[in-house]
């Protein structure tokens, strides 16, 4: 996610949108004959998304999503998907055009997959696993540059590869020996493999049918749903049924509507009101990336109906202080433990809208067991922060008569590193003897300034979110010291390079078992938390109402929010 000109929240918040705006007839679930009343799904019906950011770039070479992508997930099946289930089950990768996760071999570099029987276009043509190459391949292109890049990294060959547009003769390390067999070679051990194999790059496109920058328009779909209008890049999606999908092949999409209807580049306000409303067609309307404020939740609770309509997530997210120890006086670590002790996470949760909204973080990891949370707390702080133990560190660090420093923030209201944030972290320090003065910047320029190793401040806001839920892609951007970026965008804020860290990362890569690869991330976490280069503040929570026949509402822990493949509405 680090490849766009943006904060690390806006960046997971771009992800988390793209992941939730994200027989031969049997085009769909089998109709039961149940109907609205009886509160049981049904199939058929219109389902209509109410969206702020517009699904753009409905290619899946360019999307970056989330397991799939939520809306894009409609469309595109890939060799593996999320498990559409509830909270933490939900975190689970699970086979999509694939009989199962891959094979690897015994290191983890060479990893292999079988497709399924009976999976077919929208035209009734096969998919081939030629398909799936060439879509991968096509990810390459610069003209289709934007997808996730780790494909760039892990598959050897892929740093110099530039797409089939130019190369004709396409990446030797994904072989296909026969149509339904793919074989990836990569160039270190990546356990987390098949969590990769859900980004949108590995679903199947025909070669005959590309169309290079304008296959958005008309995408060639491999999922229960077609495209059949995008009108201003993605402003308004249509889709409606594929009759040549199989549910019998696909175990985790209801596609219980006949057709989803996108409308986006609506304000949150409007789209809240008219779920609430629910009036017309918004009775059978969601929002997937609309978020109730605490004005809004607390007039929604007093409402038994409309309380009975909002989904509450987790999502993969951590928002924190970010130090600099390049930066006096943050090279010192009692003077970053300092401020450890005397931050107060109840005021930071309040500012954001209250425990409804935002849960009190002391670990770098998100609470949830398949990122490897274990937990701990390296500097206790208790409910308001230990402003004594604070001054008593600093006094050590030789300031006995306290200390002034900068915080550097975004000036946007209601971000989750804004002013409100800001100004509630100056309060609780003043408390300890350390005066903040406030450094506000607009949105992009705070962007390019804590992303920049020569500009980078000594103090500032951060959040980091996954792109799936291991510990992996959330320790290994933020902590190995091989991934500072000095001419670019570097999310290695504390630029750490410790080769016991970076080894650690790779020997938990080599690991296939996920389990076991998660107590290893959890105890990794813990180890890096204990030399205070971050103080983790918040989990964000996310509340989102939907409209009044909306029916079997699933959120998973691996998006966070309503997935659209498991509604009906009818």
């Amino acid at each position: 996610m680090s490849h766009l000109s943006v904060t690390p929240r806006r960046l997971a918040a771009a992800a988390v949108v793209l992941a939730i705006t994200g027989g031969a007839a049997a085009c769909g679930p089998e109709d039961s004959g149940a109907k609205a009343a009886d509160g049981k799904p049904a199939k058929g019906g219109t389902l209509y998304v109410l969206n702020q950011a517009p699904q753009e770039d409905f290619d899946p070479a360019r999307l970056y999503t989330s397991g799939g992508g939520n809306v894009p997930g409609l469309v595109f099946r890939t060799l593996t998907t999320r498990n559409r289930e509830n909270g933490a089950d939900g975190a689970k990768v699970v086979p999509d055009l694939a009989t199962d996760t891959g094979t690897p071999n015994e290191d983890a570099t060479v990893w292999t997959y079988h497709l399924k029987d009976g999976l077919k276009y929208e035209d009734g043509s096969a998919i081939t696993t030629a398909d799936i190459k060439y879509g991968i391949e096509r990810s390459f292109a610069a003209e289709l540059s934007g997808g996730a890049p780790y494909l760039r990294d892990w598959l050897v060959g892929g740093k110099e590869y530039q797409g089939p547009y130019k190369d004709k003769g396409g990446l030797a390390s994904i072989e296909t020996p026969d149509a339904k067999t793919i074989v990836f070679h990569l160039n270190k051990p990546e356990g987390d493999f098949p969590f990769l194999a859900t980004q949108t790059s590995f679903a199947p496109v025909p070669k005959a049918k590309d169309t290079g920058t304008k296959y958005e328009n008309h995408p060639f779909s491999s999922g229960p749903y077609k495209v059949v209008a995008n009108e201003n890049d993605g402003e308004h999606l249509v889709l409606e049924r594929n009759t040549h999908w199989d549910a019998k092949t696909d175990e985790e999409r209801k596609a219980y509507p006949d057709r989803i209807d996108v409308r986006s580049g609506l304000d949150a306000a409007v789209i809240n009101q008219r779920l609430s409303s629910g009036a017309g067609k918004d009775a059978a309307a969601v929002t997937t990336d609309a978020n109730l404020t605490a004005a809004e939740l607390a007039k929604i609770t007093g409402d038994k109906e409309l309380a009975g309509r909002v989904g509450t997530g987790h999502f993969g997210y951590t928002d924190y202080i970010s130090f600099n120890p390049k930066v006096k006086p943050f090279d010192d670590p009692k003077v970053r433990q300092a401020i450890s002790y005397a931050v107060d996470r109840s005021t930071v949760v309040n500012a954001l809208g209250g425990s409804s909204l935002a849960e009190p973080a002391t670990t770098f990891l998100p609470a949830q067991e398949s990122f490897g949370y274990t937990p701990y707390d390296a500097f206790p702080a208790g409910k308001s922060g230990d402003a004594a133990k604070a001054r008593e560190l600093l006094k050590e660090a030789g300031h006995p008569n306290g200390l002034t420093v900068t915080l550097t923030h975004d000036s946007s209201g209601g971000d989750e590193q804004g002013p409100e944030v800001a100004t509630a972290l100056q309060d609780a320090l003043k408390k300890a003897g350390i005066t903040v003065k406030l450094e506000g910047l607009e949105s992009s320029a705070y962007s390019e300034k804590i992303h920049g190793v020569t500009t980078e401040p000594g103090f500032f806001l951060a959040g980091w979110g996954a792109d799936w839920p291991s510990g992996g892609p959330f320790l290994a951007p933020i902590f190995d010291g091989r991934q500072i970026v000095k001419d670019g965008y570097n999310f290695n804020n504390a630029q750490l390079d410790d080769p016991a860290v970076n080894k650690e990362i790779d020997e938990i890569n080599k690991l296939t078992d996920l389990k076991a690869a998660a107590v290893r991330w959890g105890a990794l976490d813990k180890k890096i938390g204990e030399q205070a280069l971050t103080v983790p503040l918040v989990h964000p929570v996310y509340k989102r109402l939907y409209g009044k026949d909306v029916k079997n509402v699933v959120i998973s822990d691996w998006t966070g929010v309503l997935d659209v493949s498991q509604v009906s509405v009818k």
